[in-house]
C-alpha cells in the first residue's frame, strides 16, 4: 500500500514539474513558431551579438519631418541638450546617411541619434530616395543629381559645415558631394562606402576634410577596398572594428559610438 501511494506521489510530482516547465517555455515556443530566438539569430549572423549601448539618462526626443521636392525627403532629427535636458546650441551638426539594408530609423534604434544629441550635437538622419519613407525618383540617377539632392537637404534645413557619415551604398551620394564640395564639410565619416575607386589619387589629395575611416575587420571585400582607397585622403584616421562585419556599427555599437564621439570631440 505504501509503495502505491509513493508511486502516485512520484507521478504527481513529475506531472507538476512538466507543467511548470511547459509554462516557462511556452513564450519561447510561441516565438519560435514566428522567428528564431535571439540566441539563434546571433548564431546565424542575422543580428549583432554585442549588446546595444546603454540608454542615455537624458530623455531625447527624435523628431521626424518631410522635406518637399522631387523626391520628398523624410528625415529624423535629434536636437542637442545639456546634462539637464535643456536644448542648447549645437557643438556641431551631423548628417547620417544609411546603407542598402537600412534607413534613418537604424540610427534611432541603435541609439546614435540620442547619443549625439546628449553630447551636444545636432543629429539629422535622412531616408535616401527609394528607402524608408522617401519615395524613389528618376531625378537622382546621376552623380550631379545626387549631389544636388544633398545640397537641397542641407540648405533647406539650415545645415552649414556638417559632419557627413556615409555607410556602404550611400557612398553614391557622399563621395560625389565630397569631391565637389569638400570645403562645405567639417568632417567626413565613411564606413566602407561604395564608389571609392572612382576617385583619382590627385583628387583624393586635394580633399582637405578631416576624415574618420571606419570598417569591420571581417569585411574583406568593400571594407578592405574602401580602406585602401580612402587612406589617400591627407587628413584621415582609421578605426578597424575587431570581429565586425560590413555593417560594423551594428556588430560593435559601443566601439563605433566611442570612436565617433572621439573624432567629433577633436573637430569642436
Amino acid at each position: 500500500m505504501m509503495n502505491f501511494f509513493r508511486n502516485r506521489l512520484v507521478v504527481l510530482g513529475l506531472v507538476l514539474l512538466a507543467t511548470v516547465l511547459l509554462y516557462l517555455l511556452l513564450p519561447s515556443i510561441r516565438q519560435g513558431s514566428m522567428e528564431p530566438s535571439l540566441e539563434v539569430q546571433q548564431r546565424m549572423g542575422l543580428i549583432a551579438a554585442s549588446p546595444p549601448p546603454p540608454p542615455s539618462s537624458i530623455n531625447i526626443t527624435v523628431r521626424t519631418g518631410q522635406l518637399p521636392g522631387d523626391p520628398p525627403l523624410f528625415f529624423r532629427e535629434a536636437l542637442p541638450v545639456d546634462s539637464a535636458g535643456r536644448q542648447i546650441l549645437p557643438r556641431l551638426q551631423m548628417v547620417l546617411l544609411h546603407g542598402q539594408a537600412f534607413t534613418s530609423k537604424t540610427w534611432e534604434e541603435l541609439g546614435t541619434l540620442s547619443l549625439l544629441a546628449s553630447n551636444g550635437y545636432q543629429a539629422l538622419a535622412l531616408d535616401l530616395p527609394g528607402f524608408g519613407n522617401s519615395p524613389d525618383s528618376e531625378s537622382v540617377k546621376s552623380d550631379q543629381s545626387r549631389v544636388d539632392l544633398l545640397k537641397r537637404f542641407l540648405e533647406a534645413l539650415g545645415v552649414r559645415a556638417p559632419v557627413l557619415l556615409s555607410p556602404s551604398m550611400s557612398g553614391h551620394y557622399a563621395l560625389p558631394f565630397l569631391q565637389r564640395h569638400s570645403a562645405q564639410l567639417h568632417g567626413f565619416v565613411p564606413i566602407a562606402p561604395v564608389g571609392t575607386r572612382g576617385i583619382t589619387p590627385q583628387q583624393y589629395r586635394d580633399i582637405q576634410t578631416p576624415t574618420l575611416i571606419i570598417y569591420g575587420e571581417l569585411d574583406t571585400n568593400l571594407g578592405a577596398q574602401s580602406h585602401k582607397n580612402l587612406i589617400q585622403l591627407p587628413h584621415h584616421s582609421v578605426v578597424k572594428l575587431v570581429g565586425a562585419r560590413h555593417a560594423c556599427y551594428m556588430d560593435k555599437p559601443r566601439e563605433f559610438h566611442r570612436a565617433l564621439l572621439d573624432f567629433l570631440s577633436k573637430l569642436d
